[in-house]
């Protein structure tokens, strides 16, 4: 896995703990959770793919 992949799976498992925190205790800012989970979900995949032309 290369950098960028792995920061959208950490921030994808963040974004998911603050939403399970935030179904608990309301603190300002947990909307941003949900963001930092489409976010982290988006740079995962883009992290995922391979480049179309031969890069050497």
């Amino acid at each position: 896995m290369n950098r960028l992949s792995v920061g959208g799976v950490v921030l994808t498992l963040v974004g998911i703990a603050g939403y399970a925190v935030g179904t608990s205790v309301a603190y300002p800012g947990r909307s941003v959770s949900v963001t930092a989970v489409m976010v982290g979900l988006t740079v995962a995949a883009v992290g995922h793919t391979t480049p179309t032309e031969d890069t050497p």
